[in-house]
């Protein structure tokens, strides 16, 4: 039960990153409340498919679409430039993922298969680049100003 509950605490985290990230970057004001809600209920229809006997990564290509339809769908940003964003989105969390693991390995000097046998700290190795998204995307919004208007409620 706590694996699970720590499973999806991180996803929470991560997927609310990516969402953050992706409105920042399409130039739509940071709503947190929205954006918590929008990563859990992200993360549960994600976790579900990688529950599913489907080909390996479906579930990243669902959630990129999904967020895509979200964002196209809650605000007045085109499907296009959702796109965009959300995909500068996945590639920056591919990015930092890769960066904080080979900084995390080299330091420790572990071997990856070692924290792989260890659920917790695998799952608490993803706390970092959620959290570097949050911030990111905090970043992001101050220096791309969010414009006025672009949530359609």
């Amino acid at each position: 039960m706590e694996k699970a509950l720590l499973a999806f605490l991180q996803g929470v985290l991560e997927t609310s990153g990516i969402v953050a990230l992706s409105l920042a970057l399409a130039s739509v004001p940071l709503r947190w409340k929205l954006i918590g809600a929008a990563g859990a209920v992200l993360t549960l229809i994600v976790y579900a498919i990688r529950a599913l006997p489907v080909a390996f990564g479906l579930h990243s290509i669902a959630g990129l679409l999904l967020l895509v339809y979200f964002i196209a769908k809650t605000t007045r940003v085109s499907v296009v430039k959702s796109f965009i964003a959300v995909f500068t989105s996945f590639v920056t969390l591919a990015l930092l993922e890769l960066l904080t693991h080979e900084v995390f390995f080299a330091l420790m000097n572990l071997d990856p298969q070692d924290v792989l046998s260890n659920y917790t700290l695998w799952k608490l190795l993803g706390l970092p680049q959620a959290v570097l998204l949050i911030i990111l995307a905090i970043i992001v919004s101050k220096f791309k100003k969010p414009v006025q208007g672009a949530w359609k409620f």
